[in-house]
This record gives structure tokens, sequence and C-alpha cells, in this order.
């Protein structure tokens, strides 16, 4: 009976991003996402209230960017893979 091993590698860039012990959730502007979809993306995985997504929605219209959530790297990777799978532009920084 043998036993296997998965071997997992990551960049030195991955190693170094996940010692900082704040990231930041940015979310970008796009020509694919409504404004409406936008703030409901926000007020339900993000819990934003009404008026907070869409003072967020303008920012990333106007600006190009927005950072909208801070927490460890897991954290916001989970976010990031949440709101990717609707369709929404983000990255960790």
């Amino acid at each position: 009976m043998s036993t296997e091993t998965k071997e997992e590698t990551f960049t030195l860039e991955e190693i170094l991003t996940s010692l900082k012990t704040v990231h930041r959730l940015i979310l970008w502007n796009d020509d694919i996402n409504t404004f409406d979809h936008v703030i409901y993306c926000m007020m339900k995985y993000l819990d934003y209230n009404e008026s907070q997504a869409e003072k967020i929605a303008w920012k990333v219209h106007n600006e190009g960017k927005c950072p909208v959530l801070e927490g460890s790297f897991t954290e916001m990777e989970v976010y990031r893979k949440i709101l990717q799978q609707e369709g929404l532009t983000v990255t960790v920084d």
C-alpha cells in the first residue's frame, strides 16, 4: 500500500503576498457589468447597504477601481472567487 502526497508550489510573489497582514479586495471597472449588478453583489456578498453599494459603483465607474474589503489573504481570496463567479472583475492587493 502506497500513500500519495500532493505537492503544492507557490511563486515568490504569492509567498510574499501571503505574508502581508492586511490585504484589500479591489473591484475594477469593466464594460460588462451594470450598476444594478454591482450594487446587488456588494449588498448580497459584502453586506453593504444600498447607499454604500451605490457609492462604490460610482467610484469604480469614475476612478476605474475601488477597494471594497480588507482582511487576511485567505479571506480576500474567498470573496474574490465569489465575486468573479458573479462576473465582477476583482483582484487581491
